[in-house]
């Protein structure tokens, strides 16, 4: 599936039918600590259900520790390998190459893009995942 390119008012629909369930809490009031013994219900929507997104929470990925000291030697070599004495520089490209799998996960690693969206019915589904919705 192609992603889609999320703005706020955009007009969307569920690309499935959902099951809602879990622990009921107050809009508005923090989540106390989990009580599986409370519940609701259960409430189901139908594919299909159109909504308009309300807003589009895309978190920064922060980089690990290998990450950043792949960066740190790949630019260090990139600015002053040329000047470096052969051993110094083949003990770099050495340490550089171990930590390219860690660089190169981190490059494929997509961030999960989450929305929150007033259905027409009224309902809200906040924080839920981009997959769910299909444009309209």
């Amino acid at each position: 599936m192609t992603p889609m390119t999320w703005t706020e008012g955009r007009r969307v629909s569920l690309a499935a039918d959902l099951r809602v369930g879990g622990a009921v809490t107050l809009a508005g009031s923090v989540p106390a600590e989990t009580d599986t013994s409370v519940s609701a219900g259960t409430l189901y929507l139908a594919a299909g259900t159109g909504g308009t997104v309300e807003r589009i929470d895309r978190p920064e990925k922060a980089p690990g520790p290998d990450v950043r000291e792949y960066e740190r030697l790949r630019s260090l070599l990139a600015d002053f390998g040329h000047q470096m004495p052969p051993g110094s520089r083949q003990q770099l490209v050495e340490q550089v190459a171990s930590l390219e799998p860690a660089w190169t996960a981190y490059q494929e690693e997509e961030p999960r893009t989450t929305i929150r969206v007033r259905l027409d019915n009224g309902f809200v589904l906040a924080d839920a995942h981009e997959d769910l919705f299909v444009p309209e």
